[in-house]
């Protein structure tokens, strides 16, 4: 059997596989990550970050992809510049050793096609832990400005700030954060 005959059935049945994937970045415009702490018990405290950054890779077809997302943490905000200066500070985020937060995945959940977890690794502080990201809201389309394929969804993940050494003020502040973030990616 001729040699370039089978490249030729070999390659034609790869390339359907070979064009799933997609590798997408972060559109930092279009992506919030915020947090909310309880404070006495009595109401949730809210900051945001607004820098966000990153690349996923999506092989929907597959059921596999991967996530790696980085937060500036010096880009913290609260809507009080007294708790920013405190969040940024050695108690808390440590910006000045500590500047960026980060998320790589180990393991993504698809139902069908459809991204709706993700487990992987949290770092903050210097601090590594397993973290389980649950996804919703799982779209893609045609991005109308770039023309290019855009997927967005909100994510969210309970971490104890204790497990990466801020616990200043516990109990007063709770030790559970709700991280979410609102993301989009566009194909590159």
């Amino acid at each position: 059997m001729d040699v370039r005959f089978i490249v030729a059935v070999v390659g034609a049945a790869l390339a359907p596989l070979a064009f799933s994937q997609r590798n997408y970045r972060v559109d930092p415009l279009h992506t919030v990550t915020t947090f909310s702490v309880s404070h006495l018990g009595l109401s949730l405290q809210r900051g945001s970050f607004g820098r966000t950054t990153g690349t996923v890779m999506l092989d929907r077809a597959a059921r596999m992809g991967s996530i790696d997302v980085a937060i500036d943490a010096a880009s913290v905000t609260s809507g009080s510049p007294s708790r920013e200066a405190m969040l940024k500070g050695e108690d808390y985020f440590n910006v000045a050793q500590f500047p960026v937060i980060t998320f790589k995945s180990t393991h993504m959940k698809f139902d069908g096609d459809s991204l709706v977890g993700c487990d992987g690794e949290l770092t903050m502080r210097g601090i590594s832990r397993p973290v389980t990201l649950s996804v919703a809201d799982f779209k893609c389309a045609i991005h109308p400005a770039t023309k290019k394929p855009a997927c967005g969804a909100e994510v969210a993940a309970r971490v104890k700030r204790s497990d990466f050494g801020m616990t200043k003020n516990q109990p007063s502040t709770g030790d559970e954060v709700i991280i979410a973030i609102a993301i989009e990616a566009i194909q590159q």
